[in-house]
């Protein structure tokens, strides 16, 4: 049987609960339904009054690359539901939280996004703070939930503590970088940790487990956002994201973004054979070149690795990208370099140390620790984590 989302659920009822509101949407290409209709429209076309339109991080419509400002037009309008539009992702780190002045009117705000499981995956965080935008305005907020990709149970807990002079809008929140969560189970968790005096009401879906690799739904896959083109790179991206912190390739300005990392300066060989002996569970690893078209290192043949997934279920991303780092410091220590302009509207902090939430990581690295060594020190916070967020699971 497919997994119904929130959405599914809302359209078999024709969106009664929303007829007579003035409403609000916060949406991205991925909000869609089992059948691959837009959100958008398909409230539109049931007579839902949709008034104000919020674009996260890419913009409504997915097209703007990673930490691209997007600005719309103080009279920004949607041509189809005639709603003004505004984008959660300015030239400002305040344009990430909904003023209380863009609510107003409203009566409930919509929440539809597919996130990715992954801590730094703005989504979620942008959910939130339009929570407690709503909290002020007293908007009703209803958050359509969706599967969580790369499943939720405990054992897929990945990560450390975010330290709090560390938070950014990669670490907005003290999660691990796999947190297991849906993003109806995130808004519940937040709203308990952070006293959010919302009026907040969960779309469930139906047919959901914790243990559902993404394609068991029986659900399309829509990239929510340029860069997350396919489920297996959803299923990497919570360790492969680190590389964002280095200026290694991460694989943007390719068609394998996440999949394909590496430099000018790396021979893939030497690099492959510095890496543990033991073998990456569910991936494999294959010595390569490639060329980005933007990004890091654009137009510039790049020696690296792509890995390739094999078994989704094992798949332990946050190792094999603190293992792929720890091997080019090994092989390049004079060309290893970590990323040091603005980073997510921070300047002050490196990348790394605001991905990783913390500079032990990083700084034991330096000091030449294996992965596993690195990798042991999130234990106690993964145990921690798992018992925080019991209360907040709606699937069990």
């Amino acid at each position: 049987m497919k997994v119904q989302t929130g959405l599914d659920r809302l359209v078999e009822e024709h969106f009664r609960s929303l007829k007579n509101c003035k409403v609000g949407l916060l949406a991205h290409p991925a909000s869609v339904d089992g059948s691959l209709r837009h959100i958008l429209p398909l409230m539109h076309a049931s007579g839902v009054n949709i008034t104000k339109l919020f674009g996260p991080e890419h913009g409504v419509f997915g097209d703007a690359q990673d930490m691209e400002v997007v600005e719309e037009a103080e009279d920004a309008v949607d041509p189809l539901t005639k709603a003004r539009v505004y984008s959660l992702y300015g030239h400002e780190e305040s344009s990430l939280k909904p003023s209380v002045e863009m609510l107003s009117g409203l009566d409930v705000l919509v929440i539809d996004m597919q996130d990715v499981g992954a801590r730094y995956y703005t989504f979620a965080a942008t959910m939130v703070f339009a929570m407690q935008t709503a909290a002020e305005a007293g908007v009703r907020v209803l958050v359509l939930d969706r599967p969580n990709p790369i499943g939720g149970k405990e054992e897929d807990i990945e990560g450390p503590a975010v330290e709090s002079g560390y938070r950014s809008f990669v670490g907005a929140f003290d999660l691990p970088m796999r947190h297991g969560l849906t993003m109806g189970e995130y808004a519940r968790l937040m709203k308990s940790e952070l006293s959010i005096d919302v009026d907040l009401e969960i779309s469930e879906m139906v047919g959901w487990k914790r243990s559902m690799d993404f394609d068991a739904t029986g659900l399309p896959w829509v990239l929510p956002s340029p860069n997350m083109p396919t489920v297996d790179t959803a299923w990497i991206y919570p360790g492969m994201c680190l590389i964002e912190g280095t200026l290694l390739s991460e694989g943007r300005g390719t068609t394998r973004p996440f999949e394909l990392v590496g430099a000018p300066y790396l021979d893939p060989n030497q690099w492959i054979h510095a890496l543990p002996t033991e073998r990456f569970d569910g991936v494999a690893l294959r010595p390569t070149y490639f060329t980005p078209t933007f990004q890091k290192h654009a137009q510039s043949r790049c020696g690296g690795l792509q890995i390739h997934v094999q078994d989704r279920k094992p798949v332990r991303s946050v190792y094999l990208a603190v293992a792929l780092m720890a091997g080019a410091l090994k092989v390049a220590p004079q060309d290893f370099k970590w990323r040091t302009e603005r980073y997510e509207y921070i300047t002050d902090r490196l990348a790394i140390d605001l991905l990783f939430g913390s500079t032990k990581p990083r700084e034991a690295l330096e000091a030449g620790a294996s992965a596993q060594d690195v990798i042991e020190t999130f234990r106690t916070n993964e145990r921690a984590f798992a018992e925080r967020r019991r209360g907040s699971l709606l699937y069990t």
